[in-house]
């Protein structure tokens, strides 16, 4: 399955409806051979706008272009017996906005789902062992899963990074991803600067919330691995893009043992520079061929 963690159009927000069509067509040409495959896509701040001009209306372009997608840009589907919910994180930036709080209740009403879920678990569990556990009351507002027994969690900000997030790979440091994004030649203006992550309370609520057992994020425009205090692992995903300033980039990821553990592989395309030097060579290989063969 192709996931696209949002950005299409770098500035698909300020597209008129006819263009953006334009810009769903080149999607799929760019799709080309893997059309066929089902693929989910994540808004991002560049699809849809920032806080001031966000509504259903912006959002709902984007869930009316692709598959999966609820009015507010959110969804959830099923690979197998991974659970993958993806949210629209732009809305989270905002304060009183009716998007946000369509987003909000996108999440609580996964969070019933799993928990619900996961209690029908627990009660076979219960029957079949034959053993006899207390009942506690049942409160909506709390969450009795485990941490990390949650779906994967798909957005298109990084969650919030506190000094406590240990790093896999990539730039560790708040600051170090600072000064990298700051020799960085952002693809035009947009809403956001690409050091913006979600807030510390909306980052709070998914992990109470969803328990997330695997996270995937974007924007930075830079790849990472890092792992939460809880031992949620988040993986920032690179653009795919020359005109981010670095070479196009993307992740491959397997799941197996039901989903639990997870082989992620960051891969690299070539750059705009080695790529200018194969074609340049094959340009003189081709003109010595042809030297050649008038000269036989």
């Amino acid at each position: 399955m192709l996931i696209v963690l949002g950005d299409l159009s770098s500035q698909g927000s300020e597209l008129s409806k006819r263009k953006w069509s334009y810009v769903v067509q080149e999607f799929h040409s760019l799709l080309g051979p893997f059309l066929d495959l089902p693929y989910h896509v994540v808004p991002g701040d560049r699809d849809i706008g920032e806080c001031s001009r966000l509504n259903e209306l912006s959002a709902n372009k984007i869930s009316r272009s692709f598959p999966g997608l609820d009015p507010s840009g959110c969804g959830a589907f099923d690979i197998g017996n991974v659970n993958f919910v993806s949210l629209n994180s732009v809305a989270l930036l905002c304060g009183n906005n009716d998007l946000r709080f369509s987003v909000e209740r996108a999440l609580e009403r996964e969070r019933i789902e799993l928990q619900t879920e996961n209690e029908q678990v627990t009660d076979v569990m219960k029957e079949s062992s034959g053993i006899k556990i207390p009942k506690y009351e049942f409160n909506w507002i709390e969450n009795t899963m485990l941490s990390g027994s949650g779906p994967v969690l798909l957005l298109h900000f990084p969650l919030h990074q506190t000094t406590k997030d240990v790093q896999v790979e990539g730039y560790g440091s708040m600051q170090d991803r600072a000064e990298l994004l700051k020799k960085r030649q952002p693809v035009g203006d947009g809403p956001y600067k690409l050091s913006q992550t979600l807030p510390l309370n909306a980052t709070e609520y998914i992990f109470h919330a969803l328990r997330p057992r695997m996270i995937f994020s974007a924007h930075t425009q830079t790849f990472s691995d890092r792992v939460h205090p809880d031992g949620t692992r988040e993986i920032v995903v690179p653009a795919m893009s020359w005109d981010a300033g670095n070479n196009p980039a993307f992740v491959s990821v397997t799941f197996r043992h039901n989903g639990t553990t997870a082989i992620v592989s960051h891969c690299r395309l070539a750059g705009k520079l080695h790529v200018l030097l194969l074609y340049t060579s094959l340009f003189f290989v081709f003109i010595l061929t042809v030297q050649t063969s008038l000269r036989s």
